[in-house]
């Protein structure tokens, strides 16, 4: 579906976009497409452990959920070194194989440039691993529309921490009141509010090749809509 034939869906509090000047965004499931990770950490990941391992991939999911639930939210969670050395396997160089796949969300390149042409401040806030950043980058060149990109590796911790948002405030200088932010996480939309952000929006579709989800934080069906 192309960023014209979709659908508008508005928020129900529209932004005032004359009292923002930063805005601060999620990679995965906000500005690109989570199908691909899905795919990777869902289906290739479990394919290549299953193979190795000669389990059925019902035995490997059991395998490998408790893993995944013991980090969930953590640091570590987000570190391809990390499951690296856990499962035994290239997870970069899994993505590296697998980047064709790596693709934008509709209207989010739009919404990129009309903010631009506006004059906000463009800023990138992921827990993407910034190997893993590098390669989408490379695919979709997302990191060209924005004015600065922060990875949670880089500050420490996780958005999901307020030691992120503390750090980011830092490095980056943005007044809360005046900013927006948009991500598809509720566990992160709930981290920015208690930061103090004003303008938090959930994005329901992160992933094009599934149904929508429901936030109880002012959502979205994309970025696009908040404009």
């Amino acid at each position: 579906m192309s960023d014209t034939d979709r659908p508008a869906t508005h928020p129900s509090r529209s932004v005032d976009w004359d009292a923002i000047d930063t805005v601060l965004l999620d990679l995965d499931g906000t500005l690109l497409d989570l199908a691909f990770d899905n795919y990777i950490w869902l289906a290739r990941v479990p394919e290549i452990f299953a193979e190795r391992e000669g389990l059925s991939l019902a035995e490997t999911h059991a395998e490998l959920a408790p893993r995944f639930h013991r980090v969930a939210g953590t640091l570590s969670w987000y570190s391809i070194d990390y499951w690296s050395a856990e499962l035994g396997i290239d997870i970069a160089a899994v993505h590296r194989e697998e980047a064709h796949r790596a693709g934008w969300l509709p209207g989010a390149r739009r919404f990129l440039e009309t903010l631009r042409q506006r004059g906000k401040r463009l800023t990138l806030m992921t827990n993407s691993h910034p190997t893993i950043l590098e390669i989408k980058h490379q695919q979709t060149g997302v990191l060209d529309f924005l004015d600065a990109a922060y990875t949670s590796h880089g500050f420490g911790a996780p958005k999901e921490d307020q030691l992120f948002w503390q750090r980011a405030r830092e490095a980056e200088g943005f007044d809360p009141a005046r900013t927006l932010f948009a991500d598809d996480s509720k566990a992160v939309l709930q981290s920015a509010c208690t930061a103090g952000i004003a303008w938090v929006y959930g994005v329901r579709r992160p992933d094009t090749s599934r149904e929508a989800n429901h936030h109880e934080i002012e959502s979205i069906e994309g970025v696009i809509d908040l404009l």
